[in-house]
């Protein structure tokens, strides 16, 4: 069964940090392009980070620059978002997804796996 599973969200206080991961079952990340996306409570999905497969080109939406970080271990067949500075507007369902194209990951276009979301909650 081909998958990608999030895992690592809660509820942190507003500047804390959390990181979230997302993991391949399955298949192998190697050769994807992997996103990280959000959908707020009764908001859109938006993109947030994407990482290339090979060289580390990274994008991040402008919400987040400064604050959070993509990256991945595909000795783990595993990406990461850490995230910093947190902001109760980072509250949001999180989702990762892989792609073949970076691009096509930065529109949110094109993407053919993607896993079940994990839930954080930036409140005091």
């Amino acid at each position: 069964q081909v998958q990608l599973v999030e895992s690592g969200g809660g509820l942190v206080q507003p500047g804390g940090s959390l990181k979230v991961s997302c993991a391949a079952l399955g298949f192998t990340l190697d050769y994807y392009v992997i996103g990280w996306f959000r959908q707020p409570p009764g908001k859109e999905r938006e993109g947030v980070a994407c990482i290339s497969s090979t060289t580390p080109t990274t994008y991040y939406t402008d919400s987040v620059k400064g604050r959070f970080s993509i990256s991945r271990d595909n000795a783990k067949n595993t990406v990461y978002l850490q995230m910093n500075s947190l902001k109760p507007d980072d509250t949001a369902v999180y989702f990762c997804a892989a792609a073949t194209i970076f691009k096509d990951c930065v529109a949110g276009v094109g993407l053919d796996f993607w896993g079940q979301g994990t839930q954080v909650t930036v409140s005091s």
